[in-house]
């Protein structure tokens, strides 16, 4: 090489461009023309002549000491020069020496541009951030802050809403984007360095004389401040939960509080499901006369329910999900599974059953299996849309949920209970044509799919594959 002619830097420059577009977008490889013949065995000094830029920065991926061809293979073909990474995808080459990042063999939540994406956060070769990141982790918006360029985390708070300071110290003060763990566990889940309450007070002390008279002098120490805090941005003055219980959002805590006493709370009745029925008897009245009763509806109901606020409506602990886990362990197994049914590992089981108790099998909303799924998998589905409240409704508004909910699921195009997975194929009980008395088939959702997860795609039942096999199983004769 050896030459330095600004036009052919420049155009080296928009060629590595080029590369890294193509690769970012698509996520494979495409062998890019170099716009100056090279010969195959080119080496790394060569290429610095122009690529010096590649070298420098306060952080330098350590790859770079091993050289240019330990990541680009040169092909040479008569007077055309291409440059293509050695792996087929960028993150299969990442991957080569990061294996712990290998996303399919994590158990856990994985931050998604990790699954796939390496270089939508960093730089293969050089940056003034650490870790080769593209931005710092801090920083009011998307030009200046990695983090925002995919989250609007503390970038909209509404009149009269708060944010928290912590924002402004780098989203990695409290997340480490890489971190994994057990399902479920709301450290790895969100990615924390470690969970609340020991993150909170790493700076604010419970002790502190400002922060216990806000908490009006009860006991707080210990206490899980995200049960009534979020940790971003809120609506609501002071970081308060997004739904929070209607004395407490008034500061009413005498309505509930007697003065602490010992360092212990004191309530202004004998226990907490006598306190709570004096406000919500409706409840106490259908827990004890439902048909199909929840024994866990039975207890206090601070057993479930945050008494302050949450992230959910009705405020359960520690979140929506694993309210019910504690108890239910056949279906915290299932949480284990890699395919998991939105209503239920997301938005939490109180989606489709009534916790408090109801007439219907299983405590489902309403009677009948299919008439439950098509509530929002159905062709004809009306939820209610709650502006206001940023939410939609279903099952007459007695469950809520986020408004882009309904972005994330499927709608069957069925007629007359036809059309699914094939058209004309039936989705509930075939009749005898002779006898429209009599079933000649029973059929619903569950035939063919799972209610909570799966170990493959589309919650097929007893863990099975999409394919001929599965369908095999009833269509004994596929040739017909």
């Amino acid at each position: 090489m050896g030459v330095h002619i600004p036009q052919v830097e420049v155009l080296l420059k928009r060629s590595w461009a080029i590369l890294l577009l193509t690769f970012g977008s698509l996520g494979t490889v495409s062998a890019a023309i170099h716009p100056v013949p090279l010969q195959f065995n080119v080496d790394t000094p060569q290429c610095l002549e122009c690529h010096a830029d590649k070298t420098k920065g306060k952080s330098v991926h350590s790859a770079m000491q091993m050289g240019c061809k330990t990541c680009h293979e040169i092909r040479v073909t008569r007077d055309t020069t291409r440059v293509k990474l050695t792996t087929p995808t960028v993150s299969s080459l990442c991957i080569n020496c990061h294996g712990d990042k290998r996303a399919a063999d994590i158990k856990g939540k994985v931050h998604p541009p990790a699954v796939r994406d390496c270089i939508k956060c960093h730089d293969p070769h050089a940056s003034d951030n650490k870790n080769q990141l593209l931005k710092a982790t801090a920083g009011e918006n998307k030009d200046t802050n990695l983090c925002l360029t995919c989250h609007k985390t503390g970038t909209e708070i509404p009149k009269g809403g708060s944010r928290h300071a912590a924002l402004d110290m780098g989203c990695d003060t409290c997340h480490v984007a890489h971190k994994s763990g057990e399902p479920g566990k709301r450290e790895f889940d969100f990615h924390l360095t470690k969970d609340a309450p020991a993150l909170c007070v790493d700076c604010h002390d419970p002790k502190d004389e400002a922060i216990a008279k806000a908490h009006q002098n009860q006991p707080i120490t210990g206490s899980d401040c995200l049960t009534c805090h979020d940790p971003h941005q809120s609506s609501q003055p002071k970081l308060m939960a997004k739904f929070t219980h209607a004395p407490f959002a008034a500061g009413q805590c005498d309505t509930c509080h007697a003065p602490a006493k010992d360092g212990k709370v004191v309530l202004t009745q004998a226990d907490a499901k006598s306190l709570c029925v004096t406000c919500h008897s409706d409840k106490a009245e259908q827990i004890e006369k439902a048909k199909v009763q929840h024994p866990g509806a039975a207890g206090d109901c601070t057993d479930c329910h945050n008494p302050h606020g949450g992230r959910s409506p009705g405020f359960p602990k520690p979140d929506a999900v694993n309210v019910c886990l504690g108890c239910h362990a056949e279906q915290a197994e299932q949480h284990k599974k890699k395919y998991l049914h939105q209503p239920v590992f997301v938005q939490g089981c109180s989606t489709c059953h009534e916790p408090h108790g109801n007439d219907n099998e299983h405590l489902l909303r309403v009677a009948g299996t299919n008439k439950l799924c098509l509530e929002c998998h159905g062709p004809d589905r009306k939820p209610q849309e709650l502006k206001n409240d940023h939410l939609v409704a279903i099952f007459d508004g007695k469950v809520k949920l986020p408004e882009n909910y309904f972005a994330k699921t499927p709608t069957l195009l069925l007629k007359y209970n036809l059309g699914h997975p094939t058209v004309g194929h039936p989705v509930s009980d075939v009749v005898d044509p002779q006898d429209i008395t009599k079933v000649k088939t029973p059929l619903n959702c569950l035939t063919c799919h799972q209610p909570h997860s799966s170990t493959q795609p589309d919650l097929l039942a007893k863990d099975q594959a999409n394919n001929a096999l599965f369908c095999a199983s009833c269509h004994k004769d596929l040739s017909k």
